[in-house]
């Protein structure tokens, strides 16, 4: 099987496998009487530690408060959820903020509804199989690099630290595969090193052997906002009522990531496949409680030095209001 298609059967796989957990299928139903344009939303996810509050608010029954049922559909990657938006076939996405402000700057009307994920210290890293000959990032030039999506925010952080080490982006090349699949890629010999996040590289150096060349977030990417909501600017207007319950929502959701730990361990093995031990191990980035227009400004200024953006962005001009 090729591995474009072998990815896709593992996003599929996914699909499938989280078909039974999706937000609102058990339990009681939604609490009647709120007067919503849509009560029932499909949300894009990936299967990461992102996606948290998402699933603390479901278990804890915050979105039934708001009389919301919500059903997260398992998407590749950030950037996929753009046009599935746009398509109406989701109505609201986790999207990283480079393939959203990228969206902004070509006119498409998208719209931040919540900041949610910042990068901590190993929670992106650049991994390579055990035996690998590259000790360095140097190493990397002339080599294969597999991210999960390309022009994200994954090619942009590994795009910043090769030019740190003196490697220009066109001496690497960038290969695409999905985060659940990128170990199994990498051991296989598909690619020299990969863009990993958590929790696939604690399982990749615990299964595969995998060991970490460089962790990508570090100088000027400490603590770099990563993923927001995302909305389209339609969306927001015909559904204000959907919209603020499920921010409200989420936000009790984040709040509790925010402040313990223990709650995103407790809920990582319901949707990330990983057991209790190894989500009690994993690095986790913050979970902003805010959001920081000067905050995610640093990703646009990011963007333009590499060439995301021909001009630079406002970023205040892509977040919805309150």
């Amino acid at each position: 099987m090729s591995r474009i298609l072998r990815g896709q059967a593992v996003v599929l796989a996914l699909v499938a496998a989280l078909a039974p957990m999706a937000c609102g299928t058990t339990g009681p139903g939604p609490v009647a009487g709120k007067n919503l344009e849509k009560s029932a939303l499909k949300v894009g996810v990936l299967p990461i530690p992102d996606a948290a509050p998402l699933y603390i608010a479901e278990d804890k029954g915050f979105f039934r408060q708001e009389g919301l049922i919500v059903e997260p559909v398992v998407i590749r990657g950030g950037a996929e959820g753009l046009p599935l938006i746009r398509s109406g076939a989701l109505d609201i996405t986790l999207a990283n903020y480079v393939s959203t402000f990228m969206a902004a700057e070509k006119g498409e009307p998208v719209k931040v509804v919540a900041d949610l994920y910042h990068a901590g210290p190993k929670t992106f890293q650049l991994m390579v199989p055990g035996d690998s000959p590259i000790r360095d990032v140097a190493g990397l030039k002339g080599k294969t690099v597999l991210v999960n999506t390309e022009h994200n925010i994954g090619t942009l952080v590994v795009t910043a630290t090769l030019a740190r080490a003196g490697v220009a982006p066109g001496e690497v090349r960038f290969a695409t595969e999905p985060f659940p699949a990128m170990a199994g890629a990498l051991t296989a010999g598909e690619g020299d090193a990969a863009w990993m996040t958590e929790p696939f590289i604690t399982a990749g150096e615990r299964r595969q052997g995998l060991r970490p060349l460089a962790d990508t977030m570090t100088g000027e990417l400490r603590d770099l906002p990563v993923a927001g909501w995302v909305v389209t600017e339609r969306w927001a207007a015909d559904h204000p009522r959907a919209l603020a319950g499920f921010r409200r929502a989420v936000a009790k959701g984040q709040r509790l990531a925010a402040t313990s730990r223990d709650e995103v361990v407790a809920v990582l093995p319901s949707y990330t496949r990983i057991g209790e031990v190894t989500a009690r191990q994993i690095a986790l980035g913050r979970y902003p409680l805010r959001t920081e227009p000067a905050e995610l400004q640093r990703v646009a200024v990011l963007m333009l030095r590499y060439g995301y953006l021909r001009e630079r962005l406002d970023v205040r001009s892509v977040l919805l209001a309150d």
